[in-house]
């Protein structure tokens, strides 16, 4: 999430430009999420890079909620890939199992939509000053629907992602 990130409408009178105020600041912070056809979310916000470092930290955290393996679909991005994932699953071979997509299809992911809703969902009226601000409203946009599995379940009901749930 970007704090020059241009997100909604507004509109003006006639022959005259609207004007959208800002503080002119750039930040941003990163998130990532898992989520379940049962309507389950876990999700992480940081502000560093998101590399594998930041990927093995994910997915221990992810880990340590369930007491049976966990099925990861992910995309191909580099930190997915990497050396040091690969030695931390295979440490943890009995925990996680990442399962890989097609290159170049995120209409497959069904978590590339929570990514388009969080960016819809994100306030039109107020926006973040700092760093700070912006991670607590994408905190809280992850937390409001960890609390509507009805949302979360509704990801996965295009059919470019009903292979998910045909298992």
């Amino acid at each position: 999430m970007r704090s020059d990130q241009v997100t909604g409408r507004t509109w003006g009178a006639r022959g005259r430009t609207p004007v959208v105020r800002r503080t002119g600041n750039r930040f941003s912070v990163n998130a990532m999420s898992a989520i379940s056809t049962k309507g389950r979310m876990h999700f992480m916000v940081f502000t560093e890079t998101f590399d594998a470092q930041v990927m093995c930290r994910f997915l221990a955290r992810l880990a340590g909620h369930f007491d049976r393996k966990v099925h990861l679909v992910v995309d191909r991005h580099s930190a997915h890939r990497s050396k040091a994932v690969r030695d931390w699953l295979d440490y943890h071979k009995d925990q996680v199992e990442l399962h890989f997509l097609p290159s170049y299809s995120p209409e497959l992911n069904p978590d590339d939509l929570v990514n388009v809703d969080l960016k819809r969902s994100l306030p039109r009226t107020h926006r973040a000053r700092n760093q700070a601000e912006l991670a607590a409203e994408t905190r809280r946009f992850f937390h409001r629907r960890q609390r509507q599995p009805h949302i979360v379940r509704g990801y996965f009901g295009g059919r470019h992602v009903h292979y998910v749930l045909d298992e």
